[in-house]
């Protein structure tokens, strides 16, 4: 518990140390890097990261005394479906549970700058390959994804695999986990900025870690994540809701809590 502790104590100072460097502007290291024209979009020929064992999940993370909690594992009384009704998903034994067909799920609050925790696992029948298994995803301001995906022992494009910054940015490893097992995200995201004629004059960026693992070092994106293409920025609100996809898979998330920078 002791070595537990003191882990969590350095991923949170670290995750602090980066929201705070991106917040001042100052990046550094990768932090300007943007989306490789070295590969094409979803090429399977793109070599895939090195794997690397997380270790086992631990207990959930709690919540710091400032943070939204988005969802608790009781109720989703945060989050309504892409019309604004009530949502469909399944809610048992502390978690949600993706329904198939019954559409994405988003925060009734908006969000900007944020650190967002969040936990999620795959089933435990791993059935499927590639994009087929285990699908979900996780939208800042339902526009900038980060890939929910099962690739334990599954390969697929690098820049759509699990922690991916879809379409644009492989994780620098894959951290995966066994189906099954509790896996979590941690986000730093800054979001883009537009002068009053609508042009970009700061792109959108993320940190990321993956079960503890740093897979995204500020980077920077170059528009929306989408499938098979980079479409450019389009001028937004400066906060917009969280969203969960529903992809057909029964991928269960919980213990969701953001914090707005």
């Amino acid at each position: 518990m002791k070595k537990m502790s003191t882990f969590i104590f350095f991923l949170i100072a670290g995750i602090g140390l980066i929201a705070l460097s991106a917040m001042t502007g100052n990046p550094g290291g990768r932090g300007q890097s943007q989306p490789s024209t070295q590969w094409g979009i979803h090429d399977m020929n793109r070599p895939q990261p090195p794997v690397v064992d997380p270790g086992p999940a631990g207990p959930p993370a709690p919540p710091p005394s400032d943070a939204v909690v988005l969802f608790d594992g009781k109720d989703l009384s945060q989050w309504t479906n892409e019309k604004g009704e009530p949502t469909k998903w399944r809610v048992e034994k502390g978690y949600m549970e993706v329904v198939a067909k019954t559409g994405s799920i988003l925060t009734k609050k908006g969000f900007g700058d944020c650190q967002l925790h969040i936990e999620w696992s795959m089933p435990l029948a791993a059935e499927g390959e590639s994009q087929e298994r285990g699908n979900s995803g996780v939208f800042l301001m339902n526009t900038y994804e980060v890939q929910v995906l099962d690739c334990y022992e599954n390969t697929t494009y690098a820049d759509g695999m699990t922690a991916s910054v879809y379409g644009q940015h492989p994780p620098l490893v894959n951290a995966c986990r066994k189906p099954g097992e509790w896996q979590a995200f941690d986000i730093i995201f800054t979001r883009p900025l537009f002068d009053k004629d609508g042009k970009v004059t700061q792109p959108a960026r993320m940190t990321v870690f993956h079960n503890g693992i740093l897979v995204h070092d500020n980077v920077t994106l170059s528009g929306p994540t989408a499938h098979k293409a980079r479409p450019p920025y389009k001028v937004h609100e400066d906060k917009l809701p969280l969203s969960l996809q529903d992809h057909g898979n029964p991928v269960r998330y919980r213990n969701i809590w953001i914090r707005e920078l």
